[in-house]
């Protein structure tokens, strides 16, 4: 859509199915990954698309700032927090995520340059980038997570 338009050079494939819905087990077609999906609106054990959502978020934006920080020179420790909501949309719901990031051994202009770096780099930052239902802050403190 607004993305630069490069010849694929494609470096890892997978395939995931759900054919559950959302109680069940979903997962990769190779058998590698297995996960019991539910609602996070019932009592039923499961991990359900939020916590995906976030976790693939807070997972390779973490990835990417480990590579900034060994880039200069640093020893890894940053950590992402992403909050997940969801609530109701006409039609149906929607998601608003908030990606907490904190990089400690840095002063705040050096860590707010590498979060901007990567950024630019993270795949699930570009293919969240632009909606106004995802922000991404430089913490000194993580704000307390509610249940």
């Amino acid at each position: 859509m607004g993305a630069k338009t490069m010849a694929k050079d494609v470096k890892y494939t997978t395939w995931v199915e759900n054919e559950v819905g959302i109680q069940g087990v979903a997962g990769s077609l190779d058998g590698e990954l297995a996960v019991t999906v539910s609602s996070p609106l019932k009592p039923v054990a499961g991990t359900n698309p939020e916590q995906l959502i976030g976790l693939s978020l807070a997972t390779c934006l973490n990835a990417t700032l480990q590579a900034e920080e060994k880039r200069h020179g640093l020893l890894h420790e940053s950590v992402v927090r992403v909050k997940v909501e969801f609530g109701p949309d006409e039609p149906g719901y929607q998601f608003w995520l908030t990606a907490y990031v904190k990089i400690p051994q840095v002063d705040r202009a050096t860590g707010a340059a590498m979060l901007a770096t990567a950024e630019q780099r993270c795949p699930v930052a570009k293919l969240l980038a632009g909606s106004a239902n995802v922000q991404v802050q430089l913490v000194d403190e993580f704000p307390e997570a509610e249940a």
